[in-house]
């Protein structure tokens, strides 16, 4: 078995958000909790779906007979009951340092959610919003396509070879790597998806700049 290295470097990092800076665990479950009773699904499996894409992506997976229409309209209305729920919103241990340590660095945030809802979850887990972000409206693809990411090495202005995505999903990890990047997987969920890194939280993650780039150690 191949060691995984204990540091990585890079010119910029790009993060995901919901189960990688923010646990917004309960409000994604209660929302699709209730979608899955409405149609009579399994949230057993719909929830190993949901994680990490657009909400009219993950519909068009667990519905794939359903107009495209359909699931854009009804994905509206989840974006707005799930940014009108901000119970048990809470950062993920060691988010709020991560943030703090990179706040001079290079950096955005990639993430399925809108703007509003990214506002919301930020703000209520009281971190800083990076000055670069992509959002749901930035994209025409939901992740696991990679666009998110490119998009967010090109508005950095680094090569994507260059930047180190933080990510906790399936999609989030596989639309890393499809950008050729490397991947830190943050979380449980990540642990079986084959990220470069592996870390059950930010705690112990550290990020320092070396030179004209950054070293995070694991």
């Amino acid at each position: 078995m191949t060691a995984k290295p204990t540091a990585l470097s890079a010119r910029a990092l790009l993060l995901d958000m919901d189960g990688t800076l923010v646990n917004s665990d309960a409000v994604v479950e209660r929302c699709w909790r209730r979608w899955s009773a409405r149609y009579g699904l399994d949230f057993d499996e719909v929830i190993k779906v949901v994680h990490g894409r657009q909400g009219y992506a993950s519909m068009a997976v667990l519905l794939p007979d359903r107009p495209m229409s359909e699931n854009y309209a009804e994905n509206r209305q989840m974006l707005a009951e799930e940014t009108a729920d901000m119970e048990g919103v809470v950062p993920v241990p060691g988010a709020p340092a991560f943030m703090d340590a990179i706040a001079g660095l290079p950096h955005a945030l990639v993430t399925s959610a809108d703007r509003a809802l990214s506002d919301g979850r930020m703000a209520a887990a009281g971190l800083r919003m990076p000055l670069t972000r992509i959002s749901a409206e930035s994209v025409g693809a939901s992740k696991p396509d990679p666009e998110g990411f490119l998009k967010g090495a090109a508005e950095l202005g680094v090569d994507p070879a260059d930047c180190l995505v933080f990510e906790d999903s399936a999609a989030g990890i596989a639309a890393g790597a499809a950008a050729g990047m490397r991947v830190v997987g943050v979380g449980e969920r990540a642990a079986e998806y084959g990220p470069t890194v592996w870390v059950r939280d930010l705690l112990g993650v550290r990020v320092v700049r070396d030179g004209d780039g950054i070293r995070v150690s694991f």
